[in-house]
């Protein structure tokens, strides 16, 4: 791969790849010494002009993982904060000769424009851009899911897809690009999806999108469904109210005690995820998030293999640096 910028231009075939090489990435974590010498004198650049735990430091843990030198370039501080333009941080990063940059930025399609300027000769990650994309947590929410499916069907996960599994996203998809990621990339890996959100949160032409739309939690899941993403509740990115009040969302839309009462009472292996950071007690309980349909944890701990991945399809291939080529694969498929 060259960059990897969208779920949406991921093929089915690019998609199970990745699954596939994180699985190995996985391996790795599992030994006494968890790292790998593949990416040794390779730099990654972690670009975060949004504040991040998570995403940040999960990137960080990866690149170290396989021996790469990892910068994290601080904006606060920094001669972003001092008016710079992403044109001449890009600049600076080249300068450095960084070979990928791992970028999160307020505005959507900041990724798209660094990587296909020409002020870079980088691989680009996106790590998350405005309300548009994530690709990355989309990724290790598919892992997740996998390995779930495996784990209960008594298989290997390898070459396998998400073929008949029902996905409910629920909550403020309006505001979340980790809805818009997955949304696309559990589509690609054969999966059923199913939004469920107040209509006030839902995106205009979202009734367009390959899934069903539903306005009630509680249907949608005497319905049946094998895991329910709970998307946390952006209240920094909403400038005016989108319902009354956050105790009739909650109520409405919240993974709460009673929900995950009928959820335990019912037939099947139904789990539940969250992308984090999580509001406990708004868009999903304590109880909820720490019950064992939990799968919360086991996407913190994905993460890092899934970025290993995406990492060593970026920077091990025959497009690394040197090439004007963007956005193909060593078999020339789109990623």
């Amino acid at each position: 791969m060259r960059h990897l910028l969208s779920t949406s231009s991921l093929s089915h075939a690019d998609s199970v790849g990745v699954l596939d090489v994180a699985e190995e990435m996985a391996a790795v974590g599992q030994r006494e010494v968890k790292k790998l010498p593949a990416l040794r004198g390779r730099t990654v650049v972690n670009l975060f002009f949004e504040d991040s735990t998570r995403t940040r430091t999960s990137f960080e843990a990866a690149g170290k993982r396989l021996s790469a030198d990892v910068i994290n370039f601080a904006v606060k501080g920094s001669s972003v904060s001092k008016g710079e333009s992403l044109k001449d941080t890009a600049q600076t990063l080249e300068a450095m000769s960084a070979d990928a940059v791992v970028i999160r930025h307020p505005s959507s399609g900041a990724p798209h424009r660094l990587a296909s300027s020409g002020w870079i000769d980088a691989a680009v990650l996106n790590a998350g851009d405005g309300t548009h994309e994530h690709p990355t947590q989309a990724l290790l929410d598919a892992f997740t899911l996998r390995r779930h499916a495996a784990q209960l069907a008594g298989r290997s996960s390898s070459g396998t897809d998400l073929t008949g599994m029902r996905v409910a996203i629920v909550g403020d998809v309006l505001h979340s690009r980790v809805a818009r990621s997955n949304l696309w990339l559990l589509k690609t890996l054969g999966a059923e999806v199913t939004l469920v959100a107040p209509p006030t949160l839902l995106p205009v032409g979202a009734h367009a999108w390959p899934c069903t739309i539903s306005y009630d939690l509680d249907e949608t899941l005497r319905g049946g469904v094998d895991a329910v993403m709970m998307l946390r509740l952006q209240a920094e990115r909403m400038n005016q109210a989108f319902f009354p009040s956050t105790r009739e969302y909650s109520r409405s839309w919240g993974f709460d005690e009673a929900r995950l009462a009928a959820l335990q009472s019912a037939a099947g292996d139904t789990v539940i995820l969250h992308p984090g950071p999580m509001n406990r007690g708004l868009e999903i309980s304590a109880a909820a998030a720490d019950s064992d349909r939990s799968l919360i944890l086991d996407q913190v701990r994905n993460g890092v293999s899934v970025r290993m991945a995406a990492l060593y399809l970026l920077l091990s291939g025959e497009h690394h640096r040197g090439t004007a080529d963007v956005q193909t694969t060593q078999k020339g498929t789109s990623t």
